[in-house]
């Protein structure tokens, strides 16, 4: 009588379709809430940085706010004071005359 009880078979999972489906649903997550809304910033703050301009008020990454002077291909020369100062096109954080973002 015990020997029988240890032949059972065991109760049989869920079918191995629904791991895939869970990792796909996974993956889909991610791409919406992570990689796709860093790379639409990416791509905005790549054209805010080509459609610089001589005369444009800008902070930088350091929280100066800055006067471009001039244009170059990778660098800017920024008006800091009575001072001009060479910095990269990349340490413009925005503009000083764009409407601040909420933050929570």
């Amino acid at each position: 009588m015990t020997f029988a009880l240890f032949q059972q078979t065991p109760a049989a999972g869920p079918p191995g379709w629904t791991q895939f489906v869970f990792i796909g649903g996974m993956g889909l997550m991610f791409y919406f809430l992570l990689i796709r809304p860093q790379s639409k910033a990416r791509k905005e703050m790549e054209a805010r940085l080509s459609k610089l301009k001589a005369g444009d008020e800008v902070v930088l990454s350091s929280g100066l706010y800055a006067t471009i002077d001039r244009v170059e291909d990778k660098h800017i020369w920024v008006k800091l004071g009575s001072s001009v100062v060479k910095a990269r096109r990349t340490a413009v954080a925005s503009l000083a005359t764009e409407p601040e973002t909420k933050q929570n």
